[in-house]
């Protein structure tokens, strides 16, 4: 199948719109602690979806998996486990910063590592950046998508930067703007580690290819070994929450310790609706994966200029993420100039995939 970069941006703007809507269906979970909630989801996200899609799409899974070498699936793993860490903060940016903000800041590091590290590792950085029309407009793509990162993030701290404390926290509970800059800035260089996951992963594409699979879903058993790292950073985390704050009891009901009261018709009050917290869960921890879903399909469709897909992918989700908060009412008392400036880092990065789309395109022509 020839490659089509305008298919494969449209793909990687179904992966930013569910990334940016993941974390949505979680502010509905009622009194579970957060890491109860996010190793709920993440069992969604981390495990089930991943071997279930790739189990329904791909040729002979078991056959292909049993082919991996065991330092290609090393590698995945391990990039997986690092990417760990940045998902493990991406949730608390989201908690102290709120959606534009957070990902704003996360995600300008993401799209720079992630873009651009892979193309220097391999040493073709000159040949297919500098060297060709293509490659070079590729790169403006990408300085538009800082540009747009940049902007969205300045005018997210002058919102933040003009409310009263009482206003931040009535929008964002836990609003904390320098702590969520530095658990921000952590994040987005360790979520970078997920582009190299699947950079490690390409010769399991080979397998999966040679198996029979169609060239939309070669990626998915990737998916399986770098995702499989992260369920293990977040377990462990997530686990190590939970023995400290005795919080297990939550998943069957029971109130957290400190809601606990000595009146029995009161503590019946407080007990979680354990059904909506699971299905909510469920929908957040498959709309994460499923922007890793669509990230590899529209991978598949870049031609040699895969890479370029990490700053597609990134635009895509700051763009959605920035609705959303327009949505939850993060930038209700904004300015009217702030108001403006965002949407005018929105116009950058949309302009950025339209440009990136074109350059894949002359380099597929």
């Amino acid at each position: 199948m020839t490659p089509n970069p305008l298919l494969g941006v449209l793909f990687h703007w179904l992966g930013g719109l569910a990334s940016a809507s993941f974390y949505v269906p979680y502010r509905g979970v009622r009194r579970w602690s957060w890491e109860i909630f996010w190793l709920t989801g993440g069992v969604f996200s981390w495990l089930l979806a991943p071997w279930t899609i790739a189990f329904l799409q791909t040729k002979d899974l078991g056959g292909v998996m049993a082919q991996v070498p065991h330092s290609v699936a090393g590698l995945c793993v391990l990039f997986g486990v690092l990417w760990g860490f940045g998902g493990l903060t991406y949730g608390l940016t989201m908690r102290y910063l709120g959606l534009s903000l957070g990902m704003a800041v996360v995600l300008g590091l993401c799209t720079v590592f992630g873009t651009l590290i892979p193309p220097l590792v391999q040493g073709d950085f000159a040949d297919k950046l500098l060297a060709t029309t293509s490659g070079r407009i590729i790169l403006l793509g990408l300085l538009i998508t800082i540009a747009g990162i940049v902007v969205v993030a300045l005018a997210g701290a002058r919102k933040d930067a003009a409310l009263s404390e009482d206003a931040k926290k009535a929008v964002i509970a836990e609003f904390d703007f320098k702590k969520g800059v530095a658990v921000a800035i952590f994040s987005g260089i360790m979520s970078a580690c997920f582009a190299f996951g699947l950079a490690a992963g390409e010769p399991i594409k080979a397998l999966s290819a040679a198996a029979g699979t169609g060239p939309l879903w070669t990626g998915l058993p990737v998916l399986c070994l770098v995702m499989f790292g992260g369920l293990i950073t977040n377990g462990l985390w997530c686990g190590f929450l939970i023995l400290r704050n005795k919080s297990a009891g939550q998943w069957m009901g029971a109130v957290s310790p400190a809601e606990v009261s000595d009146k029995p018709e009161v503590a019946a009050l407080k007990r979680s609706p354990l059904l909506v917290n699971y299905l909510l869960c469920a929908v957040a921890g498959t709309a994460w994966y499923f922007q890793f879903f669509f990230y590899t399909m529209g991978e598949s469709q870049m031609g040699k200029f895969g890479f370029s897909s990490w700053t597609l992918h990134m635009a895509s989700i700051i763009i959605f993420g920035t609705v959303w908060g327009f949505a939850l009412r993060e930038w209700k008392d904004a300015r009217p100039a702030v108001k403006a400036a965002v949407w005018s880092g929105v116009g950058l990065l949309i302009l950025a995939t339209i440009v990136i789309g074109y350059g894949n395109k002359i380099g597929a022509t």
